[in-house]
């Protein structure tokens, strides 16, 4: 049987993993991984442009004339331009914006922090998201009264808002309820407290004011002020809203989506838009990232067993030495990573080379001419893979996350494992980087005399007499293969529709017009969000909060203290909503 047979037989976890750490883990590490996805692009731009003077010229093509980056025109709804023009003044309101900052501050001072280890739906623990569903009914009263409410697993909710055309795919939104917890530790340094929903005049403060209430409530709060304004959908729109996103998601989104595909079937929506990447200026120019695409995961357990005794009486390798061998054998080889044309982190590369000011004559030489040459590509590649934040968005990585090994200090310890975290390439998929790890070790297996089974199956002779054996297994049972990538050229209708409502969002909260105020740029998500459940439903899933970022595209406290965001940026982030949803209702989109 062939490596790549082995790998993609069905893995049966292997003992040794304890589960207490086990989500707990995960859930730091997918915080980390979402923060080096924001700032990658930062990273990204600062390494490989120079500062030069803007002076307000749009770059729209580069010095031959190749469009590397083709920019859809801001699309203001016309079908429903009265209904937008007058929310927009509404929205420019200082009134409204208080009642914005009313209605998210509400959501904020409700905890719903998610911890590992919360059992099924039926513990009373899940119970804290009843005051949050009260909150949502009596703050949107007419969301409520006219569109359609269905609890999923106890929990989740799923609103209907019903078109006038059925034939018409409906649009789904999705945001989560749940927010990472804040540690006991660090209270003390938040600016204010952080479930006071505070406001100081500026910005909101508080965990979940941007990941993701703002979300969720930009949700609500467009759709109950579109209501006030007598609007009624031809096209249906959903929203999902799942509460256990922050811990892997394993109840929330799976329901949901189980949920809306018995009831509107497979691909049945025209579009999907969930959390994700936002807008940021770097170096002069304001560039938006939807996210096409999710890197995949994969957490492997590497586990070593050889006789115990006691320690004055050692062999030349302990369990623990062979295993700190087969891990230093992780990082001597690192997967070999290539930018591939095609993928998201490659088009990225193109729209930062045409549109950003100063960009390096080499590098806007080289992804100029790389579409067609090899040469180019490469000489791009070596470039851009000198920041190793844009390179580990581009290719498998793997980081040795957790360790265990030994109960006594003078007793020979007979097992030792540890865990590293895969996050697959767009390119990749899990048997190849089971194939790989395999591969990897197999070596070493055979020169530490081990037994070496690898997800279940025997790699060695399993009747050979050996020392101690080496196990590889799925560490927790829950990765994941990289995201479909959601198509985004010229032709891919929803990708435009969405650019263009992102420039018609971000130029009337601005009273400004025209399309090269903001560049839209597709992106690569390195962590998961819900959207990873919601494959089947839409072959057009976008992961984009129109929040705006600091220079470099971090968002503020994001999964750490004092999260906060500014009043104006969520009245923004409610006219997005508004501007997407008139624009998919009039749109041409099946």
């Amino acid at each position: 049987m062939s490596q790549a047979n082995l790998a993609e037989k069905k893995a049966n976890e292997l003992p040794g993993v304890h589960a207490r750490t086990s989500t707990t883990k995960l859930c730091k590490a997918k915080a980390f991984a979402f923060k080096i996805a924001l700032v990658a692009l930062a990273t990204f731009v600062s390494a490989y442009f120079v500062r030069r003077p803007f002076n307000g010229i749009p770059i729209d093509t580069l010095e031959d004339g190749a469009d590397l980056c083709p920019q859809a025109d801001e699309l203001v709804p016309e079908k429903n331009g009265v209904i937008w023009e007058s929310l927009g003044h509404t929205y420019s309101t200082e009134e409204f914006k208080a009642r914005a900052v009313g209605w998210l501050g509400g959501a904020v001072r409700i905890p719903t922090e998610t911890f590992d280890d919360m059992g099924d739906v039926t513990e009373p623990v899940w119970e804290k998201f009843l005051p949050l569903h009260d909150y949502l009914k009596e703050s949107f009263p007419l969301l409520h009264s006219n569109l359609e409410l269905t609890k999923v697993n106890t929990y989740g909710l799923l609103y209907v808002w019903k078109g006038s055309d059925s034939v018409l795919k409906p649009l789904l939104l999705a945001a989560h309820q749940d927010v990472v917890p804040v540690l006991e530790a660090t209270i003390d340094e938040w600016q204010h407290p952080p479930f006071s929903g505070y406001f100081d005049g500026e910005k909101l403060w508080g965990r979940g004011s941007c990941d993701d209430k703002s979300g969720l409530i930009g949700i609500m709060s467009a759709i109950e002020t579109m209501l006030e304004s007598g609007f009624k959908p031809t096209r249906t729109v959903v929203i999902a809203s799942s509460f256990d996103e922050e811990v892997s998601g394993s109840q929330g989104a799976p329901a949901l989506a189980t949920e809306m595909l018995e009831r509107f079937g497979d691909n049945a929506f025209t579009m999907l838009v969930d959390e994700g990447f936002g807008y940021s200026e770097v170096y002069g120019r304001v560039i938006a990232v939807p996210g096409i695409g999710e890197k995949g995961y994969l957490n492997v357990q590497i586990k070593v067993t050889s006789p115990g005794g006691h320690s004055s009486l050692p062999p030349p390798r302990t369990s623990i030495g062979m295993l700190a061998e087969l891990l230093s054998q992780y990082e001597k080889h690192p997967f070999e990573v290539h930018l591939t044309r095609g993928s998201p982190a490659y088009r990225n590369a193109q729209c930062m080379a045409q549109h950003a000011p100063g960009v390096s004559s080499s590098l806007k030489e080289h992804m100029s001419r790389a579409e067609h040459c090899d040469r180019a590509l490469r000489a791009a590649e070596k470039e851009l893979f000198e920041n190793r934040g844009f390179m580990s968005l581009v290719g498998t990585t793997q980081a040795i996350d957790l360790v265990e090994g030994g109960v006594k200090v003078n007793a020979l310890p007979e097992q030792a494992w540890a865990v590293v975290n895969h996050r697959i390439s767009t390119e990749s998929s899990i048997a190849a980087t089971k194939v790989r790890d395999i591969k990897l070790l197999e070596s070493l297996a055979s020169d530490f005399n081990l037994s070496y089974t690898a997800f279940g199956t025997h790699i060695s002779n399993a009747d050979a007499p050996s020392y101690g054996t080496l196990a590889l297994s799925d560490a927790f049972g829950d990765g994941w293969e990289p995201a479909p990538v959601t198509p985004y050229d010229q032709d891919a209708a929803p990708f435009r529709l969405l650019s263009g409502t992102i420039k018609a969002t971000y130029n009337s909260h601005r009273n400004i017009s025209g399309s090269d105020a903001v560049i839209v740029s597709p992106g690569i998500m390195s962590a998961n969000t819900d959207t990873r459940s919601y494959w089947k439903l839409s072959d057009h899933i976008f992961r984009y909060g129109h929040l705006q970022g600091a220079s470099g595209g971090l968002l503020s406290g994001v999964h750490t203290v004092d999260e906060a965001i500014s009043a104006d940026n969520f009245v923004e982030f409610i006219r997005f909503f508004t501007t997407l949803i008139l624009n998919v209702d009039e749109s041409s989109l099946p």
